[in-house]
């Protein structure tokens, strides 16, 4: 059992033979993709407010320093993405940023709001009415909290990180591994498309790599739920400087991932984090989501790369490169997916329920979400497109 799992009712374990098989896994062992694809997204930091003092963050502001952008803020990055054929607003906020920052909670009172997920609601309406998909990644989220905004997102996530106690999670307010399983857990529950990651280099041991790998497969198995899994290096920034994880590390514990996980779920890495060109050969197949226009204000020190770099790691591993929707095409109801998909659909999303299948007819997509995907408007073709892999008009 992994440290807080009881304490937020997360029923998970993991086998010690599957952990050394695992530890066993090389480069060698993997294969590399068939494709390679990535999202054109803009980031919509909400707020810089966040419960935990993790030491290798930079994108926490002590209370006092942080704010909340307002809505015509969203709005704005919003149009500006959606000018530049971006098809995703990403949404970050700190853990429960109302929590400790008494300024963000006077604030969001003051614009007739109890929490910061009835606010972050009201945004993800905003990006869908400017013509763009919601992913939200608000950190730990109860089953309420993420229920809250579930149908206006395409897809959702909060990284894992990792099972174990690190020191790198220090002070009063500590991430809880079980808090996070708990998350990911909430969003299979809810029927959420859901992306997860581990972070790499922050004390983490290999066994623990293994453990957190094995503990998303299980909790997949479970709900068929989780499209993508970022491997993220740690990088040196204002707050740490006790380095990133070398080239070797990486190549393994990315193989690591790709073996671990069912062929349904892509392995990703953050071009501007990782040595992109040099995992891909471990099972990359996703290289997540870039923005045209707004930084990656997590890692506000490492630009996003223009589309022609991506294309010139795709061409490095002579790979086709495809632009792709925040929600994978293996969530969306058979009606709205491509002749040409030839991938796993997920559970539920194939013929009517006849009373002996419990996954049967679960709603992946919400109607909200549906309605976008359907409209004949400008955003609804530019999704359409995107899904066809037809060029930009």
């Amino acid at each position: 059992m992994f440290p807080g799992a009881s304490e937020y009712g997360v029923d998970i374990a993991v086998d010690d033979a599957a952990v050394d098989d695992l530890l066993s896994v090389t480069p060698d062992d993997v294969e590399a993709p068939p494709a390679l694809t990535f999202a054109r997204n803009v980031f919509v930091p909400l707020t810089t407010a966040c419960r935990y003092t993790c030491t290798y963050c930079t994108y926490f502001d002590a209370p006092g320093q942080a704010s909340l952008l307002t809505l015509e803020e969203v709005r704005d990055i919003c149009a500006r993405g959606a000018d530049a054929g971006c098809t995703e607003a990403l949404f970050t906020f700190g853990d429960d940023p109302d929590d400790r920052y008494t300024e963000i909670h006077a604030q969001l009172e003051e614009w007739g709001h109890d929490s910061i997920h009835t606010y972050l609601r009201e945004a993800c309406e905003v990006a869908l009415e400017e013509g763009l998909l919601p992913h939200a990644n608000p950190g730990d989220q109860t089953r309420e909290q993420m229920a809250e905004v579930a149908d206006v997102n395409a897809s959702m996530g909060v990284m894992l990180e990792t099972t174990a106690e690190v020191g790198a999670h220090a002070g009063p307010r500590r991430k809880e591994p079980g808090q996070r399983l708990r998350t990911i857990e909430n969003a299979g529950e809810l029927d959420v498309a859901f992306t997860t990651g581990i972070l790499v280099g922050i004390g983490e041991t290999w066994r623990d790599r293994a453990e957190s790998l094995l503990a998303i497969r299980e909790l997949h198995e479970r709900y068929d739920h989780v499209q993508e899994v970022i491997v993220q290096p740690v990088m040196n920034n204002e707050r740490w400087s006790e380095g990133s994880p070398d080239l070797e590390t990486m190549r393994r514990v990315t193989a690591m991932a790709r073996a671990a996980l069912p062929e349904e779920i892509s392995v990703q890495v953050p071009p501007n984090l990782a040595p992109a060109r040099d995992l891909i050969d471990c099972g990359v197949d996703d290289l997540g989501g870039v923005s045209p226009i707004t930084d990656d204000h997590i890692n506000p020190d490492y630009t996003w790369p223009a589309l022609r770099e991506l294309e010139e790691i795709a061409a490095s591993a002579d790979l086709p490169l495809g632009e792709r929707l925040p929600v994978y095409e293996r969530f969306l109801p058979a009606d709205l997916r491509t002749d040409a998909f030839d991938g796993v659909a997920v559970e539920g999303t194939v013929g009517a329920s006849d009373g002996r299948d419990p996954n049967a007819d679960r709603e992946w997509v919400s109607p909200t979400i549906r309605a976008a995907l359907e409209a004949d408007d400008e955003a609804g073709k530019r999704y359409r497109r995107v899904l066809r892999q037809e060029p930009d008009e």
